[in-house]
């Protein structure tokens, strides 16, 4: 889908729309105080209009990036967060490598060996990430169950280690905190489509801040995405 396509029929400039996804996605921050933002810029805007735009448009940005993120390497750290869906917690799965890069993510109803299995299958299908070395986890009993599933489907190589050390995956308990940090002033989601819209935008940002997409800047500025390379149109 090109670029003049996806915004056709909204009634403000790409930029502005693509301004307030990427702020709402990257900082802490409400619809509210967008709208109010907004507001003292001059551009009169609903926050419930702003809600549109993210639900519409973090998603995309998820989507362009995805041919621009760096390879990664074979050490994968892997942890689960809670994420809080109407009043219930609900897991996102998450797994960077050995050097705090995103390997992928994926917002799941439950926690247990099937789910994990799951989110597996996502990050070794991902075009940036490498069969692992080695795969660090913590206690959770779901992810031998999981690793002995692909194993014996041959969708991972016997060779590959199981550690689990909730020392060693310290890394990725720190880089969740960037996302709770983000999600917090949200005060939970009101549906599971919410929240994984919403999600792969801030994971997106959260990727661009890490500098894991090449000739995107760490600040994710708002042109890098208004211009459409020839592969992704």
């Amino acid at each position: 889908m090109s670029t003049p396509t996806l915004f056709k029929w909204r009634h403000f400039l790409p930029e502005i729309i693509l301004l307030n996804v990427r702020w709402y996605c990257r900082y802490s921050l409400s619809y509210r105080n967008l709208e109010e933002m907004m507001s003292e810029r001059g551009v009169d805007v609903d926050h419930s209009t702003i809600n549109r735009w993210v639900l519409k448009y973090a998603p995309e940005l998820d989507k362009r990036i995805r041919p621009r993120l760096k390879p990664t390497n074979d050490s994968w750290r892997v942890d689960e967060t809670y994420i809080e869906i109407k009043g219930e917690w609900k897991y996102l799965y998450r797994a960077v490598d050995s050097e705090g890069n995103t390997l992928d993510f994926r917002l799941s109803a439950k926690r247990d060996g099937k789910a994990a299995a799951h989110f597996f299958r996502k990050v070794l299908s991902a075009k940036h990430t490498q069969v692992p070395r080695v795969i660090t986890v913590d206690k959770n009993a779901a992810y031998p169950v999981a690793m002995d599933k692909l194993k014996e489907d041959q969708t991972l190589k016997t060779e590959t280690q199981l550690r689990q050390s909730k020392y060693l995956n310290n890394l990725i308990e720190q880089d969740h905190r960037n996302i709770k940090r983000i999600t917090k002033p949200m005060m939970g989601f009101q549906s599971f489509h919410t929240a994984r819209r919403t999600l792969r935008g801030i994971e997106a940002m959260n990727m661009i801040r890490k500098g894991c997409c090449w000739r995107i800047g760490k600040s994710g500025k708002t042109a890098s995405f208004c211009s459409t390379p020839r592969s992704l149109k």
